[in-house]
């Protein structure tokens, strides 16, 4: 079966595309358009594209369009359960329009490798995708996978960025990174006294 894989970077292609490319075609679709800021959308599709290339594999990019995903997500940006269900439908209808376009026959994503993203938001809005531009979804779970890509990725010198994708995902990290931090420290100080 023409299989269009959805990915995100190249640390989470690593383990669906062994996976899929062992029964299926497999050509993968960089459709990105939440990836901010520009520098940072070509340095995730750079590292995917030199992992492909070395593989034999066909990358296809959707064109950078991040209005697309700021129109998708406006309403909810602030809700992020609700924001990343957007951007997930956006994504997987980008990447099922180019999968019909080239003639494939289903869809699947990488982005369920992610412990951090919501498996069955993602599978909502690939199967909605995938019935609205006649394809098939291949419901997947990578997330055990997880473990291996991480190793993997690390392994190939891969860059491995720390935050979802999007502008409001780098901000939330950056707190949270932040807390985590004064909170180690605040550690660190209570144990030295």
């Amino acid at each position: 079966m023409r299989l269009a894989l959805h990915a995100c970077c190249g640390p989470c292609l690593l383990e669906p595309l062994d996976a899929l490319s062992a029964e299926h075609d497999v050509t993968v679709i960089y459709a990105n358009p939440n990836i901010h800021p520009l520098v940072e959308y070509e340095r995730r599709r750079d590292t995917l594209r030199a992992y492909a290339d070395e593989r034999g594999i066909e990358v296809v990019e959707v064109p950078y369009e991040p209005t697309a995903w700021l129109r998708a997500a406006a309403e909810v940006a602030n809700t992020p359960g609700e924001r990343c269900k957007r951007c997930f439908r956006l994504r997987l209808g980008q990447t099922a329009i180019a999968a019909r376009d080239r003639g494939c026959e289903a869809l699947a994503t990488t982005l369920t490798v992610s412990p951090y993203q919501d498996p069955a938001s993602i599978r909502e809005a690939g199967q909605a995708a995938a019935e609205e531009h006649g394809l098939t979804f291949l419901v997947t779970d990578f997330r055990d996978r997880y473990p291996e890509a991480t190793r993997r990725s690390k392994e190939l010198g891969m860059y491995r960025q720390n935050y979802c994708g999007c502008m409001l995902s780098d901000a939330e990290a950056t707190t949270a990174r932040r807390e985590r931090d004064a909170r180690k420290a605040a550690k660190r100080a209570a144990a030295e006294r």
